[in-house]
């Protein structure tokens, strides 16, 4: 065990030395992090992984992974599985779309642009997942369900669509609506989350924000922009605002808000991020996966390569219970035809956060004293005796991840749930904060955690969103055309809408007028008139602002050429 704890430090420590492997960088974690309470990562969520056999060492790898479960996930010697996520389907089967090609391929790991779509089937989530049929040609296959029941596998550059988990599936493509604004980094390896009315929010590579009113209708963008110093236009992404190299995200929404993981693939530093709306979204501290979290409960670590695809498995309150990633036991580039390194897909178990409701009806303030929280009794968790009361805080979560937050006061039973009383005192929950966190130990010693809805918040609003202006010119001046539309999933009220562009590095204002209240998915045009602003043959950067009044405003950046 010595041995191979000291070969994982080396193999670690490998990762992070950019002089040692050129496809890694160091990032330097924030000095705060190392005061992170155990609980305070998304990373400390991911639990051992089950035992579904024998570890064993007569199978292809190298020396890194090895021993290990081969029956986690789906991994065979004749073909090289990499991304894919599962569903449970009616059948009580659960079934895991995954791509993958043939080990023996001449150009090794290189081939993953000409991967197949397999589906594989499992009595249980974790594996050992064996291949039913084949469903075509794909890569990076993520598998949602629509509200009238069908199923759609999106893969890089279409999807897949049947009735059913298991087929017959057809083959389609989306429409992409970028709306006046850039694509990021590509428009590939998607992520979905479902909303509330059964509409989808897309994630895309580049941190782009994509709304479809039904999952298979056009995609519409509504990522917003800034301008920077140096008059650059650069899309407002939903990852963190510091350098990366951000890809793989995934996306889902549970009981209380949408979740968001990002990896950083060269800095190997993957970002735990939470949102009310699918738009707006708040980072937390720590890492939200390391190389090395794919460990058995002997302290067997399986030491992979990379960690990439992460997809999540959630239960019916929509809580994350699994993580699955795509592995390779060594750097891409070594992967060959033939030899004994591969890729598969493993699954690790995830611990579920407890179903939590705050049962005040006020606003938290910072006047406010305390805070009654109900724990939700779950089959398999008892809050009455299974929680060590004297762990528990509550409060803001980033203040909760530190230590912080407030302690018990005292507690009641409410039928099989407990509610708790929690000090309130000093909490300082910012204004764009919407949820609360409970953090602990259960009376075993285990994580314990939650998330609950703050009161007062809104969390279904309207989604404003416009274009860039369509500039005319009159007798005397321009018409000014502005289309916006409502992406939320309730109608909007009056809004104020104001146009500037910038001439000789001074912004000026060019028309001002009002959106009218606008039902989920509808769209108007603001008709507006201005002067005779514009130079012939010059091209302006214009900024279009919605500002709905009670909620941050809408600003939209591009160049335009009034008159050419």
């Amino acid at each position: 065990m010595r041995l191979k704890f000291a070969f994982f430090l080396l193999f670690t420590l490998c990762l992070f030395h950019p002089e040692v492997n050129a496809q890694t960088t160091e990032r330097p974690r924030p000095t705060e992090w190392s005061n992170l309470v155990y609980g305070g990562r998304f990373m400390d969520r991911f639990l051992p992984m089950p035992d579904l056999g024998a570890l064993t060492r007569d199978t292809w790898g190298a020396d890194n992974v090895l021993p290990r479960d081969i029956n986690n996930g789906i991994e065979n010697r004749k073909w090289s599985f990499w991304g894919g996520n599962i569903k449970l389907g009616e059948d009580g089967k659960y079934h895991f779309y995954v791509c993958g090609w043939l080990e023996s391929s001449p150009k090794g790991h290189a081939t993953w642009p000409q991967s197949t779509v397999f589906h594989a089937v499992c009595d249980n989530s974790f594996g050992p997942f064996l291949v039913k049929d084949t469903i075509g040609k794909g890569h990076n296959p993520e598998v949602f369900k629509l509200s009238d029941g069908r199923y759609v596998i999106y893969v890089i550059g279409g999807y897949y669509i049947a009735d059913g988990t298991n087929g017959p599936w057809t083959y389609g493509k989306f429409e992409f609506l970028n709306r006046d604004r850039r694509l990021i980094e590509g428009n590939s390896n998607f992520t979905f989350a479902q909303r509330e009315d059964g509409s989808y929010l897309m994630i895309c590579r580049g941190g782009g924000q994509w709304f479809s009113q039904t999952g298979l209708s056009a995609y519409n963008q509504v990522t917003g922009t800034r301008i920077g110093s140096d008059k650059k236009i650069t899309p407002l992404r939903a990852y963190p605002q510091r350098p990366g190299n951000f890809e793989d995200p995934v996306v889902w929404r549970d009981n209380v808000q949408y979740n968001l993981i990002v990896n950083d693939w060269l800095g190997r530093i993957a970002v735990y991020e939470r949102s009310k709306d699918g738009v707006n979204w708040k980072v937390e501290s720590g890492e939200a996966y390391l190389p090395g979290v794919s460990k058995h409960e002997d302290g067997t670590v399986e030491g992979w390569w990379k960690y990439e695809r992460l997809k999540i498995f959630q239960d019916k309150f929509g809580r994350a219970i699994q993580g699955n990633f795509a592995v390779i036991d060594v750097e891409k580039k070594f992967d060959k035809a033939s030899d004994i390194h591969s890729s598969k897909n493993i699954g690790i178990p995830l611990t579920a956060g407890r179903l939590l409701t705050i049962t005040d009806k006020k606003p938290i303030t910072s006047g406010t004293k305390s805070i009654r929280v109900k724990i939700a009794a779950e089959p398999g968790f008892n809050p009455q005796t299974d929680i060590d009361l004297n762990s528990l805080q509550f409060g803001e979560p980033e203040a909760v991840n530190y230590g912080k937050g407030g302690k018990v006061l005292k507690t009641e039973k409410s039928e099989a749930d407990l509610v708790v009383t929690f000090d309130a005192v000093g909490n300082n929950f910012p204004e764009d904060e919407f949820a609360a966190k409970m953090l602990g130990k259960t009376s075993s010693g285990k994580l314990l955690f939650g998330y609950a809805r703050l009161p007062g918040v809104n969390f279904i609003e309207p989604i404003l969103s416009p274009l860039l202006p369509v500039i005319t010119a009159n007798d005397y001046g321009f018409n000014i055309k502005v289309e916006v539309q409502n992406f939320g999933q309730v109608a909007s009220k009056t809004a104020k809408l104001k146009i500037f562009f910038t001439k000789n590095d001074k912004e000026v204002e060019v028309a001002a007028g009002k959106v009218p209240g606008l039902k989920p998915y509808e769209k108007t045009t603001v008709d507006l008139k201005c002067g005779k602003l514009f130079d012939k043959g010059v091209e302006y950067i214009f900024k279009v602002i919605v500002n709905p009044g009670d909620k941050q405003p809408v600003v939209l950046h591009g160049k335009i050429t009034p008159v050419k």
